[in-house]
């Protein structure tokens, strides 16, 4: 009996465990865990979704791209520049280009302080001086003037003690010229124009002065005097006594549309010679500046100016030209003086005959070194434009 009871008891414990355990391990329908959505083809295996540029990358491409811009502007700019300051040839230049070229034969003019050296400059007094030339050759003569005037430019007193001209020492050659007395004078005699004025006047003509045979500086050494104050100015002429040529006739034409005017010459002496000279239209509004630059042989010679045909066609000058304010000299390689000079012709020399802008070429000026800087310059651009292009840009 107690046998039955026990195994009654211990079926009993073992239902009740399997019924324990059968309700903790299996999870009722709402415990169950949803099954996985399959993945969508239109994401990446990574399940992150990313733009085409980080913050950093697009500021960074956007200045690439702002530096490639820049880089073309600049290679398009040198380009058009040097383009447009290459369309005339450098021999035949417009002349607003070379304002310091309009009025070449105009005196040089200083004003100074009243001293002499190595002491303090008087108060309350300028000294200006003017100087006809620079340069000179042969028989040629340079005015010197002189002249005081207050703070205000108003003309002062002044007298001239003594004025001398002597050799500057140059170690290449042997000095110890005598000086010679240089005559300012304000009578209205010789240089000097209006008497009374207050201007000194003189003329410096070394080949009548002792300097015939020299060729170097000649410095002229002025005294002054205002009102008991003393002081001293200097005047320095490079002379040459060589005249290489001479000038002659002048002819016209027009030369593959341009028009040239051929400078006769009788050489004396062969070399490289420098020759500038103005053109002024009919109006008198400043058109060109002209420039021969050359080897010369002796005897008889031209020098050719040529005005350029594309810069007759965009000034369109009122007809006739006039050529004017010739210069030029011989040069004098390796030694000083360093030139010879030819005699000048100021004012209006030549008028051309009447033509129609037709006669002339509107062609830009080419050379080899023009076309070799335009293609290197051109390459530039286009590099330029395929580094922006790269970078996704339109240009500037």
């Amino acid at each position: 009996m107690r046998k039955r009871v026990w195994m009654a008891l211990g079926m009993g414990l073992l239902a009740a465990g399997l019924g324990w355990w059968s309700a903790g391990a299996a999870p009722s329908p709402a415990e169950a865990p949803a099954p996985a959505a399959a993945p969508s083809s239109a994401a990446p295996a990574s399940g992150l979704t990313r733009a085409p540029y980080s913050a950093a990358g697009l500021k960074q491409r956007d200045r690439r791209l702002s530096l490639a811009q820049d880089r073309l502007a600049r290679a398009q700019e040198t380009l058009a520049s040097y383009r447009q300051a290459t369309v005339y040839p450098p021999e035949s230049r417009p002349l607003r280009e070379h304002p310091d070229q309009l009025r070449p034969f105009a005196p040089i003019q200083q004003s100074l302080p009243l001293r002499r050296p190595g002491q303090d400059p008087a108060s309350g007094v300028r000294i200006v001086t003017t100087q006809e030339k620079v340069f000179a050759s042969g028989a040629e003569t340079v005015k010197l003037t002189v002249a005081a005037v207050d703070d205000n430019g108003q003309s002062l007193p002044l007298t001239i003690p003594r004025a001398v001209a002597f050799d500057l020492p140059d170690p290449r050659q042997a000095a110890g010229r005598p000086q010679v007395a240089i005559d300012f004078n304000d009578a209205g005699l010789g240089a000097d124009l209006l008497a009374g004025d207050g201007t000194y006047s003189a003329l410096l003509a070394p080949s009548l002065q002792g300097f015939a045979d020299y060729a170097g500086t000649v410095r002229v050494q002025v005294e002054l005097n205002q009102n008991g104050r003393s002081g001293m100015v200097s005047f320095d002429v490079v002379y040459q006594p060589l005249v290489p040529a001479e000038w002659g006739g002048i002819r016209e034409a027009v030369v593959n549309g341009s028009l040239a005017f051929d400078l006769q010459a009788q050489v004396h002496q062969a070399g490289r010679y420098v020759v500038n000279a103005r053109v002024v239209d009919a109006r008198g509004q400043p058109l060109a500046l002209l420039s021969f630059n050359d080897e010369v042989g002796t005897g008889s010679q031209r020098f050719r100016l040529t005005l350029f045909g594309r810069l007759i066609r965009d000034a369109q000058p009122a007809f006739p030209l006039r050529l004017q304010d010739v210069e030029g000299f011989l040069l004098l390689p390796d030694q000083f003086p360093d030139r010879a000079m030819l005699p000048r012709r100021a004012g209006v020399v030549y008028s051309s005959q009447r033509y129609g802008l037709d006669r002339f070429s509107d062609a830009e000026w080419q050379s080899e070194e023009r076309s070799r800087y335009l293609t290197e310059y051109q390459k530039d651009v286009d590099q330029a434009t395929q580094d922006l292009a790269g970078l996704g840009g339109n240009g500037p």
